[in-house]
């Protein structure tokens, strides 16, 4: 497998941009995957969830594809596979939301890896988020259970065509989930600056490498069921690949 420093290369000449002496920043990563920060997210979400797109953001309906192909005890059998989708290593770069792109992306951000910020990150001198040893799932026509549901889909097209229409088709699907083994908090400020850091401890091993008033520097390692923080969505009418 790749190690940082050649997908970092990898990276740096497909977009033609120069990356050295540090990470890769978010907005490059996301432009060379074309992948998206999810709205919000918790452990229990899904692939398959639909979301809707309204030109700026993405907002989820609340709905997963599957609820609309199956019922009774083949939803629950479906559901359960999708929960256990295995993760792999997505072969992208470590990489950090800076300070610039933690405003331009918005204060919810932090939140999707269990981080709580309270206070304006503006003032402080250096503000970032360091995403480390990224996992993805997804749905594949060759591989259960996505194989059920692209099936099953392609029926609903043809049986369910005004349901289709009006929920699915020009929604979009989360195809892929993106997950992070640990993420790094790096905050310097000056003292008398507010700005307070918070994060969510279960299923999470946290590590203080510096804790003072003016720098702090946190590992967060993710264990057990984790909550994805970005995905791949591909428009409904696109999504039968069968």
């Amino acid at each position: 497998m790749e190690n940082n420093q050649q997908l970092t290369e990898l990276l740096a000449l497909d977009l033609g941009v120069s990356i050295i002496n540090r990470r890769p920043y978010a907005k490059e990563v996301f432009k060379w995957q074309d992948m998206d920060l999810l709205p919000h997210s918790s452990t229990d979400t899904l692939l398959c969830e639909i979301y809707e797109w309204n030109g700026r953001n993405w907002r989820t309906t609340n709905n997963n594809l599957i609820g609309y192909l199956f019922t009774g005890d083949p939803l629950n059998t479906v559901r359960n596979k999708l929960i256990n989708v295995q993760k792999f290593p997505a072969l992208i770069p470590d990489f950090e939301f800076n300070k610039d792109s933690m405003i331009e992306f918005g204060l919810s951000l932090p939140s999707l890896f269990n981080i709580g910020i309270n206070g304006n990150i503006n003032g402080v001198n250096n503000f970032s988020v360091r995403v480390n040893g990224v996992t993805k799932s997804r749905i594949t026509n060759i591989d259960s259970p996505g194989i059920e549901i692209l099936r099953k889909y392609s029926e609903f097209t043809q049986d369910q065509s005004r349901s289709y229409r009006k929920n699915i088709k020009f929604n979009y699907l989360s195809a892929s989930l993106f997950y992070a083994e640990s993420v790094e908090i790096y905050l310097e400020k000056e003292s008398g600056i507010n700005l307070n850091i918070s994060f969510q401890t279960q299923d999470v091993d946290v590590e203080a490498k510096v804790d003072t008033d003016t720098k702090k520097h946190f590992i967060l390692k993710y264990k057990g069921n984790q909550a994805p923080f970005a995905a791949k969505f591909t428009k409904g009418k696109d999504f039968n690949i069968m």
